[in-house]
């Protein structure tokens, strides 16, 4: 059962990883077969508090060289002094040794744990792996040092012939280095800006350079966020960001609740502060609709049924079906999971479930569909069945 038990381990908190590491290094010592080179998917998630040592991920991925999938999000416990760092546990080296003769990864998700900028040591490994990479994950917990103009200018450009989606909480210095990479497959691009630096030259260059070929795009940081950032910085940089000029030939768009009305045109609510509209985009998936509508409704007595706490939401959503705006659209979907848990017997209140009446109402007067996070379609008869009391409320 060795091959089917250790085909995919699933790594939630530091003990695990000493235990896995444990075991690799006693087989080895009793000179038997080790378990590792079963290892197809390593997943690396846990709390803060509970982060695996840098050692004995080192030690797993030595023993795992047949890794199809290996993902790290912000997993690894990692000191910043460098003198009581083993020098296999270096960021290159526990980078590199991913990349051996053999490599057949497809998917790879890493976090950059140093404070130099990503590539000086991805980049290397992405050369030797780049042949079956299908997916590139990458998030940075610290922004760089470094200038990114320089940087750019001396980072080798990388190759990914096969690599067809790309997910980064960056800095805009990376965001620079990887505008000159050779990406022709990308299709789907996620984007958290570790230093919300949205606007900034990197993130420009990125999507100049790759944004014609993208179908799927994800901004995470929403409109409120970014304009108060940047109000405080200097007028208007947004505007510099033609992001559907360079993305002409979008189909899906991602974004969250979190906006706020835009002072300087108050009968508009965009869904990112980036793309105002886009006239080929078919479907918007919103994420966090069900965390929005609790904090409304927390702000109002429960007693009280009037939709009114939900306007500004709305709104926002309703905003989306302006023709001008999108007028190709023919999907929103709530990216939440607040209809399957109506679904499973979780009752809401009244007031929320007017809130869906009136955007299912709206959304099929535009001929839209109205979507839960599976894509099922959200009808009438779905209100009613979770509690709405008659038809009347659905105007």
């Amino acid at each position: 059962m060795q091959e089917y038990l250790y085909e995919f381990v699933w790594i939630s908190r530091a003990s695990q990883a000493k235990a896995l590491a444990l075991a690799f290094l006693t087989q080895f010592i009793q000179a038997k077969p080790s378990s590792g080179h079963y290892i197809r998917r390593l997943h690396m998630e846990t709390p803060i508090l509970m982060r695996c040592a840098t050692d004995d991920i080192r030690t797993i991925l030595d023993y795992a060289p047949h890794l199809v999938i290996y993902s790290d999000h912000h997993s690894v416990r990692c000191t910043r002094y460098s003198e009581f760092i083993d020098v296999r546990c270096s960021p290159e080296q526990m980078v590199s040794v991913l990349a051996n003769s053999n490599s057949k990864l497809r998917r790879l998700s890493l976090t950059n744990y140093s404070d130099d900028p990503f590539p000086k040591h991805l980049s290397p490994l992405l050369r030797r792996t780049a042949a079956n990479l299908e997916y590139l994950e990458l998030s940075s917990s610290s922004i760089p040092l470094v200038s990114g103009h320089l940087f750019a200018s001396k980072s080798p450009i990388v190759s990914l012939p096969v690599l067809q989606s790309l997910k980064l909480t960056l800095d805009n210095t990376t965001f620079a280095v990887l505008a000159a990479w050779d990406m022709p497959n990308l299709r789907n691009v996620s984007v958290v800006p570790s230093d919300f630096d949205c606007a900034g030259p990197g993130f420009a260059y990125f999507f100049a350079a790759h944004g014609i070929k993208l179908h799927q795009l994800e901004l995470g940081h929403s409109s409120s966020l970014v304009v108060e950032h940047y109000l405080s910085l200097r007028p208007c940089p947004i505007q510099q960001i033609p992001l559907a000029e360079w993305c002409p030939n979008l189909k899906e768009f991602i974004c969250s609740t979190d906006t706020k009305w835009n002072w300087q045109n108050p009968d508009w609510i965009a869904p990112h502060v980036l793309l105002p509209g886009h006239k080929s985009l078919e479907f918007i998936g919103i994420r966090d609709i069900d965390k929005h509508l609790m904090d409304d409704a927390s702000a109002f007595p429960a007693d009280v049924e009037d939709d009114a706490p939900f306007f500004p939401l709305a709104e926002q959503i309703s905003l989306l079906l302006f023709n001008n705006a999108f007028p190709s659209l023919r999907y929103i979907r709530d990216l939440s999971c607040a209809w399957h848990s109506m679904r499973g017997g979780q009752r809401p209140e009244t007031r929320i479930l007017k809130f869906w009446a009136k955007i299912l109402v709206r959304c099929g007067e535009r001929q839209v569909w109205l979507e839960d996070f599976r894509g099922v379609n959200v009808t009438v008869r779905d209100l009613k069945r979770v509690g709405l009391g008659g038809a009347g409320c659905l105007v």
